[in-house]
């Protein structure tokens, strides 16, 4: 079967299909949002497609897992370089009195990230160890506090002049807030031993306990939601902090392991963060429902677009936090993985993490380059786009625009850096007169059908000269999808 794109209009029409589905189906578990702000804002999410996560806090130092050597668990990520447990818990806190990040600049990150091509930032404003990366007054286990060195600093309240920097960049903002918070006393109760990532305690048994880090979160979130200006997505990890009832199927392998009921109140923290923030996006993570108004499938892409919106969340190398022998992705894999994203209907959140003198590693910051380079190429074929059926074959992925736009993004082995003198794609068929051109060389390609798809036929000099390394993008008009 055949749909027909030969004209604009019906193009946007198929578009808009799947986006009224994206729309009605990402809450499919739970009352789906109606708040037109919401909408719109997330409407716009989608837009982005690429954004720029980081891990960040004392334990860079180190070198070591963000916070889950702190967890009792015998999990490879939970490990630790001491024998002695609560020694270990000592020397981890006590790192506060070392960071000192002297080198960071929240102006050069927000530019080394536009240059990439990013167009959001999600940040670690506090991560399951409870240090807080942003001035709160709730705790002074955080990077403003007189103990830290960095206090001193112009730039201490380190979430306030990212989001600012990133902000007159033109980014959306993401905060990430870690529900549990294994550093308070009101969630992991010294009087009882911490035997996982759980609360250690029954909540419905010491309720007063409970509503003390209930009205904790919820008091930490609303500084974040007033203080730090406008913020566009609550990103709120650590899925285990939840009511029992809501476990579902996907998760079950692990959520019910916890004991105890974890219910921090979301509509409550909901109401208060829209009401500072109109048209919030909420990502409370694995909790399908209201409160989840994206998904963040995390190091994976899914082998099917899903039918809500989404997005992959994805380490740049093996660590989420910063690790000095850290091996990264190439190039050529991130964007490979970039278009394939998009191409199901996705957003890529690609993570880094920063060093201890607040600097991003070499490494990243030469990957982040040759991204930026290749998207200031093809970026047409990606900003904007929505996914269109049958989405992939073989080495070529499709996306299309609202405007009727249709892309063919092929994707070149590790070997191949020159274009072939032929392209076959047999997922498309351009009508008769159609214009196929390639991003980033200026001149109409010579094409013919062949089958039930076509054949372009490469000149010479784009042989010799492609316009980009890793993928190319045809841009195609009046076309049949197969």
């Amino acid at each position: 079967m055949k749909t027909k794109h030969n004209n604009p209009n019906s193009l946007f029409l198929k578009t808009l299909i799947l986006l009224l589905g994206f729309s009605s189906l990402y809450a499919q578990d739970s009352e789906p949002e109606t708040d037109p702000l919401v909408l719109q804002n997330l409407e716009e999410w989608q837009d982005l497609k690429f954004g720029f996560m980081m891990h960040w806090g004392p334990y860079s130092q180190w070198g070591v897992v963000e916070s889950w050597s702190l967890c009792s668990e015998d999990e490879p990520w939970c490990r630790r370089h001491m024998d002695n447990y609560s020694e270990y818990v000592k020397a981890y806190e006590n790192l506060k009195t070392t960071f000192n990040p002297q080198k960071f600049n929240p102006e050069r990150w927000a530019e080394q990230a536009r240059e990439a091509g990013m167009k959001y930032l999600v940040f670690t404003t506090k991560h399951h160890d409870g240090f807080c990366m942003f001035d709160t007054k709730l705790t002074d286990y955080k990077i403003t506090d007189t103990e830290c060195p960095y206090h001193t600093n112009p730039n201490a309240n380190i979430t306030k002049v990212l989001f600012d920097a990133f902000r007159a960049e033109g980014f959306k903002i993401g905060a990430y807030f870690s529900k549990p918070d294994w550093h308070s006393d009101d969630y992991w109760w010294p009087y009882f031993a911490t035997p996982d990532r759980n609360v250690n305690y029954d909540p419905a048994k010491y309720p007063e306990r409970w509503q003390r880090f209930k009205d904790f979160t919820y008091g930490q979130i609303e500084e974040l939601m007033t203080d730090y200006g406008m913020v566009d997505i609550l990103w709120l990890d650590g899925g285990w902090v939840r009511p029992r009832k809501s476990i579902t199927k996907e998760v079950a392998g692990w959520a019910a392991l916890q004991p105890y009921d974890q219910d921090i109140d979301m509509p409550k923290i909901s109401g208060m963060a829209r009401k500072n923030q109109p048209g919030l996006i909420i990502v409370d993570r694995t909790v399908t429902g209201k409160y989840e108004n994206y998904r963040t499938p995390e190091q994976h892409v899914p082998e099917e677009p899903p039918d809500y919106p989404w997005e992959t969340c994805m380490t740049m190398g093996g660590s989420w936090s910063y690790n000095p022998d850290d091996q990264y992705k190439s190039t050529r894999r991130i964007i490979h993985l970039l278009v394939d994203i998009v191409a199901k209907g996705g957003n890529f959140l690609l993570n880094v993490g920063p060093s201890p003198d607040g600097e991003l590693p070499p490494d990243a910051i030469k990957r982040m380059k040759e991204i930026g380079a290749w998207m200031k190429i093809n970026g047409e074929a990606i900003y904007r786009s929505r996914p269109v059926p049958p989405y992939k074959e073989g080495k070529t992925c499709l996306t299309c625009l609202k405007d009727g736009s249709l892309f063919a993004i092929y994707l070149a082995d590790e070997d191949e850096t020159t274009l072939p003198s032929k392209v076959s794609i047999s997922i498309v068929q351009p009508d008769e007169g159609a214009k196929i051109t390639i991003l980033g060389y200026n001149k109409n390609l010579v094409w013919k059908r062949a089958g039930e798809g076509i054949l372009i036929e490469v000149p010479e000099e784009l042989i010799k000269n492609p316009p980009c390394r890793y993928a190319w993008a045809f841009k195609i008009s009046e076309v049949e999808v197969n």
